[in-house]
């Protein structure tokens, strides 16, 4: 399947635009062919157009309907075979076998969403029979539900050139709440991006749906996404990247004469407390978890653990030379791009510039282009005085800081941002001593983990992946398990319409036999 380096609008290829761009081969610094053309505001304007056409026809389509298509979409993504996994290796240098179990990923979101909307109760139906005898006044007859949108602005990820990419999980999600999309190809990863669109398009062909209903477009500075996100038509928007970056999206969807929410998911640091009990039994098993899971696809992962805390001493001292050790024989690896990697180094040596930070490890025999882990370690004071110290250090790194007081850890706690996860090890004694610290997490994290790791997101109903701000905009919200769904639609009350009006969900015949709330009581 050769690569045409083109916008893909309602299916039809387009490259109005003079400026391109090339992808870059990140282990080797060599151009990819083709040249990809930028979309132009005239491109733009065009598929939002297509796609709220599209809608127009999309959120009438029988669930059954819907959920063949999620599904027709991980087969053809499947069917692309190989082709997919070299070009995404190529333009990534990520490990091919990680783009394996990625792309299975990928698949099995669409059919976990395919069965969500099979099932249906997704909706939140909600209904209250009117009485119209009741005194003193009438009780009117009052049915709520979900409904979709319209248009959504994906934005892919570079961490996940196929699982948070063009037909990532917001994809997913959007189109399983019944809106169209309208996906921003990563510029790191656009030919990977451009197959995966393909394999989407040949499922809206096959199954019969609107053109317009998934467009992608390509843009390597920040022209098309912030007219994606300007667009008055557009609704809503999935973003995963940079706090810079998600920032500018809401601060242009905030000043649109009708703001729209952005969903971003954005950054985290991810603190982990390693409690004293739990360092006396098992110092040398936490060290090693703790090393892969820093060092693991080059440190590339949003839940990366960036922060580890514990108490002063002998025992935390000798907890950190472990990681030490295990740290230093980790091989450098190739980031997802070249200017990823130099933000990551300069990080490193701003870290190392800082009075009070020390580098305790490092990994030897970087290539230029390569980042190697790195383990630092400072005290509670310096880390609380130094806002540097908080943010994110994108790559294999960690920051170790001892605290002197178990009372510290909390204090401590109580001071960090906003947190896609929080992790702690302790014994039960530890966990009933530290209740207070589990309390304070509590309000920082929107994922809580016990003697685990953060690294590894399961995709399923119960997941959590969002937290409060840095961590997304929006705390409230996942972007990871079916629950993402929620933001790609809106509850709208239906008062006193007749049963033939009604969507099939809100009839008084539960023709789907979906749970819903009648009079107060849940049933089917």
């Amino acid at each position: 399947m050769e690569l045409h380096g083109k916008n893909i609008i309602a299916g039809e290829t387009s490259g109005a635009g003079t400026r391109t761009f090339s992808a870059v081969n990140p282990a080797t610094g060599a151009e990819l062919a083709p040249a990809f053309h930028e979309a132009t505001d005239a491109e733009v304007n065009r598929a939002v157009e297509f796609a709220a056409a599209a809608w127009g026809d999309y959120r009438h389509r029988a669930p059954e309907q819907i959920a063949a298509f999620l599904e027709t979409c991980g087969a053809e993504i499947m069917a692309l075979g190989d082709e997919l996994i070299q070009r995404a290796h190529a333009e990534t240098a990520l490990p091919e076998t990680r783009l394996l179990a990625e792309r299975v990923r990928t698949v099995n979101q669409f059919n976990l969403f395919a069965q969500l909307v099979r099932e249906g109760s997704w909706v939140d139906a909600r209904i209250e029979h009117g009485m119209p005898g009741r005194k003193p006044g009438p009780k009117p007859d009052l049915r709520r539900m979900l409904q979709p949108l319209g248009p959504i602005a994906v934005f892919g990820a570079s961490n996940f050139p196929f699982a948070y990419s063009v037909a990532g999980g917001d994809t997913a999600s959007a189109l399983a709440a019944g809106n169209p999309v309208l996906a921003k190809a990563h510029p790191a990863h656009p030919g990977a991006c451009e197959l995966a669109m393909r394999a989407l398009h040949a499922a809206v062909r096959k199954c019969g749906l609107p053109a317009g209903l998934i467009s992608m477009l390509h843009g390597n500075s920040n022209a098309v996404g912030l007219a994606l996100v300007r667009h008055p038509l557009v609704k809503a928007v999935g973003f995963t990247g940079s706090v810079q970056g998600g920032l500018a999206l809401c601060d242009a969807a905030a000043k649109r004469a009708e703001p729209i929410p952005v969903y971003a998911e954005m950054g985290s640091t991810n603190p982990i407390f390693v409690l004293p009990g739990a360092l006396a039994a098992r110092s040398t098993e936490i060290a090693q978890g703790l090393a892969q899971s820093v060092t693991l696809g080059v440190g590339q992962f949003c839940t990366n653990p960036g922060l580890v805390f514990g108490v002063a001493g002998p025992q935390f001292q000798q907890f950190c030379a472990q990681v030490g050790d295990l740290v230093k024989r980790v091989a450098p690896g190739t980031m997802l791009t070249a200017a990823m990697c130099a933000r990551y180094r300069q990080g490193c040596e701003e870290f190392r510039g800082i009075p009070g930070v020390q580098l305790a490890a490092a990994a030897s025999g970087a290539e230029p282009g390569q980042a190697a882990a790195a383990l630092f370690s400072t005290d509670a004071d310096t880390f609380l005085q130094t806002p540097a110290l908080h943010e994110e250090l994108f790559g294999p790194s960690t920051l170790l800081i001892a605290c002197p007081t178990p009372a510290a850890l909390c204090a401590t706690a109580g001071r960090l941002r906003g947190q896609l996860t929080a992790t702690v090890h302790g014994t039960p004694e530890d966990l009933r001593e530290n209740a207070g610290l589990l309390d304070v997490l509590l309000q920082k994290a929107g994922r809580l983990i016990c003697n685990g790791f953060p690294t590894g997101v399961e995709v399923c109903a119960a997941m959590q992946h969002g937290g409060p701000y840095p961590a997304t905009s929006h705390a409230h919200f996942t972007s990871v398990g079916t629950a993402a769904v929620l933001r790609f639609a809106r509850p709208v009350c239906y008062q006193d319409f007749p049963q033939e009006l009604l969507p099939p969900a809100l009839r008084d015949r539960n023709e789907r036999g979906i749970w819903r709330l009648v009079d107060g009581q849940l049933t089917k």
